[in-house]
Formats: structure tokens, C-alpha cells, sequence
């Protein structure tokens, strides 16, 4: 049996502190931690639950609503955005505010 390791893939500074997002590989996912910080991962491909519902919850809410419009605080893995377009109607708007760039050359 192979032994999973986590493999660095790339860093991401975050911008006016001295601190750095880093992405790495794990198996067949991807996590996100901070540089240097304990080990504890930020978020993950493998569970989302959380990340999910924080759409879910309320987009079910609003939903129905003629051009519902949200605003997602960081992109993350993208879970969160992909829950709120799921559970949103077609004429909504999603935006996202993420400050750290390199996140979105992630996704991408």
C-alpha cells in the first residue's frame, strides 16, 4: 500500500501581511493550509459539507426572488459558489470577493 503525501503545488501570498496560502496535493485531492502555520488545513476537496450548506441555507431562502443577488466572502475550493448556483434561479447574480489572487488562478 502507497502512502499518501501532502505535495506542494504552489503559494499564494496574501497580499499587506507577510502570510502565503499554499495549495498542495493529497491522493487524489487538494488542500489548502497557511504557510508555516500548525499543519490544519483550511479547506479541502474531500469535504465540503460546511462549505455547501453556507449556500444552500440561505440561497433556498431567496431562491424565488426576481434577480437575487449574493455576495460569496472568498472563493475557496469553489464550493460554496457552485452550491449558491445550484440553488439560485437563472436571472440571479453571484459575486465573490476573494483577496487573494493567486486562489483564482487556482480554479482556473
Amino acid at each position: 500500500m502507497r502512502m499518501k503525501r501532502f505535495v506542494l503545488i504552489d503559494t499564494a501570498e496574501i497580499p499587506n501581511t507577510d502570510g502565503a496560502l499554499c495549495l498542495f496535493s493529497y491522493g487524489d485531492d487538494f488542500v489548502i493550509k497557511i504557510r508555516g502555520g500548525n499543519g490544519n488545513q483550511l479547506m479541502n476537496t474531500r469535504m465540503h459539507g460546511s462549505e455547501d450548506a453556507l449556500a444552500e441555507i440561505p440561497c433556498t431562502r431567496i431562491a424565488r426572488r426576481p434577480q437575487a443577488c449574493v455576495l460569496i466572502g472568498g472563493l475557496g475550493m469553489g464550493f460554496t459558489l457552485a452550491s449558491a448556483l445550484r440553488h439560485l434561479g437563472s436571472d440571479a447574480e453571484v459575486q465573490v470577493a476573494e483577496l487573494v489572487p493567486g486562489v483564482i488562478n487556482w480554479i482556473r
